[in-house]
């Protein structure tokens, strides 16, 4: 028997991908569902994952080898200090890898078998929004933790405490070049420039301005540039690390404000005047981003986005938009506000799935399980959608037209084969079609299913279905 539209709603676009019987449990009202998923930190335990302190400060003491090496290479014989200098430099990656594919196992291991599948999905969410990318030195390490300490422990709590808490983060720190930015006034430059130090100090911008362009106002939010290069004059200091001579210096990977390299003086950003008081002007303003219209306005845009249409409809945005203005960013209540949102339950299959949304919602519809090692990451390599890889800060894009060009299509179909010559006949496609899709199934694809010729052509099928490739 076919389960109705909402529970298949509330299973596909608003969890990751009904699981067998899953629609059957949620029963006629997906809302109530949802609604029950909201009351527990969507965290991830596993022993094995370690700090982002513990792996940067391990990371830097290889750095600094790395660093070592280039500088005593062998100056009797060339070619063998090439070969030696060589040998160290690859340690670097060589650690980080196995620490990035543990994480990214862990992550895709949740995701499939989670019994509050909305939640992970806004922990996917929040994750793309305040993204990171393993494409930068370091990063490969510290994805995983950045998602497991910025971004798990918030979903379900204040939007400001989230911000404060990627923000200072230092994979974040990292990514955008903070811990390189060096206030003109600041007495790491004074003191540069009393020993003539050649080497240069100056304001990085990238995190200031990612943060009002991305991570809290938007384009058009009302910021100006001059904004920007005060924010980032105000975010000075914020690094990792100790206090010695250069920004990474010690064995600490931990999140440090570094007074000597603050630039000094009260500040004006967005009209507003923050008096200097060290690492609490950053706080202050980046609570009153958190607090700003724009950013209430931004945010709801996307979370509409991604749970309703590509084009969201403008009256959910400003109804998301007034409820985390009026809770100060309460993120849950905004949650609510979505699940009550008339506008997503009305579309059926009105977005497309993600690379990421096919693979798992696969996974979870076949029962398949996630090995340990580099097998798991594969489908999302073949697919285009690496996980903690979009290519910029950005994130990956959530509209159809950036997923479903024809080629993706092939490349979807190619995986779905494998998976349907993978199982054989030890899944049955077509029991599980209504299963999996409710009254989201087309008779079009139950006769197709119902003919084909072999078990392992079903899932195929099942897995190629317009409707599959929706939520």
């Amino acid at each position: 028997m076919l389960q109705p539209p909402t529970s298949a709603i509330a299973a596909n676009r608003f969890g990751l991908g009904a699981r067998p019987q899953e629609l059957t449990a949620i029963g006629g009202d997906g809302r109530d569902w949802l609604r029950a998923q909201l009351t527990a930190t969507p965290l991830l335990a596993d022993a094995a994952l370690r700090s982002s302190a513990e792996i940067l400060a391990q990371g830097l003491v290889l750095q600094r080898q790395i660093q070592a090496a280039r500088r005593n290479g062998v100056a009797v014989n060339a070619a063998a200090g090439e070969a030696a200098t060589a040998a160290v430099v690859q340690k670097l990656p060589q650690y980080l890898k196995p620490i990035y594919v543990s994480e990214v196992t862990a992550r895709f291991t949740q995701a499939v078998s989670s019994e509050r599948p909305f939640t992970e999905r806004l922990v996917q969410f929040w994750s793309n929004h305040f993204a990171v990318s393993v494409d930068k030195q370091y990063l490969a390490g510290l994805a995983g933790s950045f998602e497991r300490e910025a971004i798990r422990p918030h979903v379900l709590g204040n939007f400001n405490d989230m911000l404060l808490a990627v923000e200072t983060h230092p994979a974040m720190l990292l990514y955008l070049d903070n811990h390189l930015s060096v206030g003109p006034h600041s007495e790491r430059a004074i003191k540069a420039e009393r020993h003539a130090n050649p080497r240069r100090l100056g304001i990085n911008e990238n995190l200031a301005r990612e943060i009002l362009e991305l991570h809290t106002l938007g384009v058009g939010g009302g910021y100006t540039q001059g904004d920007v290069t005060t924010f980032a004059q105000v975010i000075t200091g914020w690094s990792i690390g100790g206090t010695g001579g250069r920004p990474l210096d010690s064995d600490s990977g931990g999140f440090e404000f570094r007074g000597e390299l603050h630039e000094p003086g009260a500040k004006v950003v967005l009209g507003k005047r923050y008096p200097d008081s060290g690492f609490g002007q950053g706080v202050a303003v980046l609570h009153d981003l958190a607090h700003h219209r724009s950013t209430a306005h931004f945010i709801a845009t996307k979370l509409a986005r991604h749970f309703i249409a590509d084009e969201p409809p403008a009256a959910a945005v400003e109804r998301l938009a007034r409820v985390f203005t009026q809770t100060g960013g309460d993120l849950p209540s905004v949650y609510r506000a979505l699940i009550d949102s008339r506008e997503a339950w009305e579309q059926p299959l009105a977005k497309y799935k993600t690379p990421l949304d096919y693979i798992v919602s696969g996974y979870r519809g076949l029962a398949l399980p996630v090995d340990a090692g580099r097998a798991p990451l594969a489908p999302f390599e073949l697919l285009g959608q690496r996980t903690w890889q979009p290519g910029s800060p950005a994130g990956w894009p959530d509209r159809s037209a950036d997923w479903d060009g024809a080629s993706a299509l092939m490349k979807r179909i190619e995986w779905a084969d494998a998976v349907g010559e993978r199982l054989g006949s030890r899944r049955d496609a077509l029991q599980l079609a209504p299963d999996l899709l409710g009254a989201n199934l087309t008779d079009t694809t139950k006769s197709a299913i119902a003919h084909a010729a072999t078990a392992s052509q079903a899932v195929t099928l099942l897995l190629s279905a317009p409707e599959f490739m929706r939520r």
